[in-house]
């Protein structure tokens, strides 16, 4: 039987009235996509303490007055403040017998609260109701700020005995699968492991670094670009981390030899993030590398990649070729991907087919057929390109151009009509001619299919909270390849650093693009083999805006600091 409507129920409890629900189903048919209590609650028909007391009675659960309860320190110590403040729940109670820790929370109709919570604590989850008010109090009243981090568990974590017994047998190799898997699977690693996770996922990281070495073990964060280290744990915890990565990876925990890939799927406040695995053995154990994949966090769009209107301008008439290939350049982790996924958006049309082969598969994209390349059995580029000529395409993604094979199936499929997107990795749009010629793909073959070459980098942008006016040192000036006459009437900007921006002057990244677009010039100077920097030269002539001069121009506009221009960008010629 279908559950009661809320507003019905609200009615039945006597906290509104027919007319009103008629008048907050109308409010609520103006905001779509708004819940109706949300809608109740912003007229300020319903109180908070009603609307939970309705929720309750039409999902069958019980509430709890949390400013009335006395809460047991033990049983807060389950959920720590960021988990707590993420997921808007407090922990209420723990059954030791049964392993069942009840949650209060502020959002009963987030479903996917429970699974979340019993893949990270690994226990059986209960939920109450309480009002959003009374949760946050009590995340305020009981959770210390400056008690709640990584410092203080990894100094629990140094003086944990039975944690250290356990550790020791391994270490004597008295030890079986079974004791590896109940190590990684103890609290005290549980709950690093989850604090780690989830403060990169807050603080959107691109990946998280576990490295072994003699005397420590280190972590270290990928955020905007930049490693951040965090307090290394007890070098003796090595072990139990890493196995703890490789079981929720699914990889082998016994295998410490050779090295292995894998991928995590996470649930985190109701969205999917995808956590990609790389284990390599070291001298001194397992260095593991995760990538995070947020789909959250990407919006795929060309408008918000970052391009200036004219570059977007000349790069949508690139993509909207019926045929050629429109190659991305960069270095790893220069938003390569983003760009080519946003493109896809924009050309996903339900009267075209489009097929990608990614290794792997980052980003789901309704309407495009998507293929992850495994090696392992033989999947590689260039045989799913050939399978993929055979599906009757318009538009093709390759993850990477990595050899001549894949190149040459590309340039073959770009001359019989396909529209071919893919990446390379050079330092800039005009060496990525020189780069396939390299490869082996001849002149006229890239001169018949080559239309258009983006080569992009992060920078990171300046926090708008903390930025400040500079005057540029003459070092800085010496590295930038200029005078100080170049720079007269121009203002830079650095970050001072604040807590909005944790002391670093960098708040978020934006993109440096610059666009070859192939013409008859240029496909003249390819046949006669001219060399990089003359193709550079002719496409600067054409109009082209190159990486060192998108990322002055941001300098110059406040957006980025001349720091970061030099950093991500070689001078010209």
């Amino acid at each position: 039987m279908a559950p009661r409507r809320i507003g019905q129920i609200l009615v039945d409890l006597g906290f509104i009235t027919d007319e009103q629900l008629e008048v907050i189903l109308q409010e609520q048919e103006q905001q779509p996509g708004a819940l109706f209590g949300k809608v109740a609650e912003d007229m300020q028909l319903v109180t908070d303490e009603q609307l939970i007391q309705g929720l309750a009675e039409q999902l069958g659960m019980q509430t709890v007055e949390l400013s009335e309860s006395e809460l047991d320190p033990k049983v807060l110590d389950k959920i720590s403040e960021t988990m707590a403040q993420l997921y808007r729940i407090v922990p209420v109670q723990f059954d030791e017998a049964s392993q069942r820790l009840t949650v209060a929370t502020c959002d009963p109709q987030n479903l996917s609260i429970q699974d979340e919570l019993r893949t990270f604590l690994g226990y059986d989850i209960g939920m109450l109701i309480a009002t959003e008010r009374d949760v946050r109090q009590a995340i305020t009243r009981y959770y210390d700020s400056d008690s709640e981090s990584v410092e203080k568990l990894v100094a629990e974590l140094a003086n944990d005995a039975e944690l250290k017994r356990a550790i020791s047998l391994l270490d004597n190799e008295k030890f079986n699968l079974t004791d590896m898997e109940a190590l990684a699977d103890s609290a005290p690693v549980r709950k690093l492991l989850n604090m780690v996770l989830l403060m990169a996922i807050k603080d959107q990281a691109s990946d998280i670094h576990f490295e072994p070495f003699e005397d420590e073990f280190r972590i270290r964060i990928k955020a905007e670009g930049v490693l951040y280290e965090m307090v290394p744990p007890p070098r003796h915890l090595a072990f139990a981390i890493t196995t703890r990565v490789k079981v929720m990876a699914n990889l082998d925990i016994a295998e410490r030899r050779m090295p292995q890939d894998g991928r995590i799927e996470l649930m985190v406040g109701g969205h999917p993030v995808d956590l990609r695995v790389s284990v390599l053995p070291t001298m001194f154990g397992e260095s593991v590398v995760m990538r995070i994949l947020d789909r959250s966090v990407v919006k795929l769009s060309l408008n918000n990649v970052g391009m200036d209107q004219a570059t977007l301008d000349r790069f949508r008439k690139a993509i909207d070729r019926p045929n050629g290939i429109v190659l991305v350049t960069g270095p790893t982790g220069s938003g390569k991907t983003t760009t080519l996924y946003s493109a896809l958006t924009e050309l996903n049309d339900p009267g075209d087919k489009l097929i990608t082969t990614e290794d792997p598969v980052e980003y789901d994209i309704d309407g495009v057929v998507q293929i992850p390349i495994d090696n392992a059995v033989g999947v590689t580029f260039a045989s799913c390109l050939r399978a993929i000529l055979r599906q009757d395409p318009d538009t093709i993604l390759v993850g990477e151009i990595r050899d001549l094979e894949t190149a040459d199936i590309a340039v073959q499929a770009a001359l019989t009509g396909h529209l071919v997107f893919s990446t390379l990795h050079t330092n800039d749009a005009a060496a990525t001619i020189t780069r396939m010629t390299d490869m082996g793909i001849q002149p006229f073959m890239i001169c018949a299919t080559v239309e258009a070459i983006l080569a992009q980098r992060l920078v990171r942008r300046i926090c708008t909270k903390c930025r400040e006016e500079i005057r540029v040192s003459s070092e800085l000036l010496f590295e930038l390849g200029m005078a100080r006459e170049q720079i007269e009437g121009k203002t830079f900007f650095r970050g001072a650093g604040c807590d909005t921006c944790n002391n670093t002057g960098y708040k978020g990244r934006v993109g440096l693009f610059e666009l070859m677009v192939v013409n008859d010039k240029i496909r003249d100077m390819i046949m006669t083999k001219s060399t990089t920097d003359e193709i550079r030269d002719q496409a600067t002539r054409d109009g082209m805006v190159t990486l060192r001069e998108f990322g002055m121009s941001l300098a110059g506009n406040g957006i980025t600091s001349l720091e970061e221009v030099v950093r991500e960008t070689i001078e010209e010629g």
